[in-house]
């Protein structure tokens, strides 16, 4: 989704927004939030249930035989619905940005985030498959900027990715979210670089 020299623009950006600031960004971009394997699983299964009616129905077909055109129904429907690009089609939007959201808090929590000093610490994430942005501030910094301001960074963030220019989004995003920090956690004297500031691709 983001090339090297993306990258490189990117850990550039995080340094030089965290001189102005007592906080810490942290940007993750994940291929797909979630494997989704029990939705597919669960519909082959569905759809192969389904097919013993119109069998005993409308068919002399014994049980043994039955059971078997519904496995066959069940196998094939998992390996085709195993395809990403029809596996992904097939989950509705809403469990993609409920996935993509819980994947979100999970790496908030395990880049020690919440653990930061002054507990200012922001995660910019993105899942490319959901086509998923989105910013999480910790409760030292989200209240004083107030959600309209993170919400109008992710809006250009979704804009500047829908046009293919991830890279050029997400560096903006970082700025922004700089400019907010350096806005309401300034410097303080014992400030350090308490993360890296190299992209987490996922």
């Amino acid at each position: 989704m983001i090339s090297e020299q993306d990258q490189n623009r990117l850990s550039t950006a995080i340094h030089e927004a965290e001189k102005t600031t007592a906080g810490e960004i942290v940007v993750v971009v994940a291929r797909q939030a979630d494997t989704y394997h029990a939705i597919p699983v669960a519909l082959g299964l569905f759809v192969a249930l389904l097919t013993a009616w119109p069998l005993i129905w409308f068919t002399e077909l014994g049980p043994t035989r039955i059971f078997l055109i519904q496995l066959t129904v069940a196998v094939v429907l998992n390996a085709v619905l195993a395809w990403p690009a029809i596996h992904l089609a097939l989950i509705p939007g809403g469990i993609k940005r409920a996935r993509a959201h819980e994947a979100a808090l999970r790496e908030f929590a395990s880049h020690g985030l919440s653990r930061t000093q002054g507990r200012t610490g922001v995660l910019i994430y993105v899942a490319a498959a959901e086509h998923y942005a989105e910013i999480i501030a910790d409760i030292g910094i989200a209240d004083r900027a107030g959600p309209a301001a993170w919400e109008a960074i992710i809006a250009e963030l979704i804009d500047a990715i829908r046009q293919d220019k991830a890279g050029d989004g997400l560096v903006q995003a970082v700025q922004r979210a700089g400019a907010i920090l350096a806005e309401h956690a300034p410097p303080q004297a014992n400030d350090s670089n308490e993360l890296p500031n190299k992209v987490v691709l996922l």
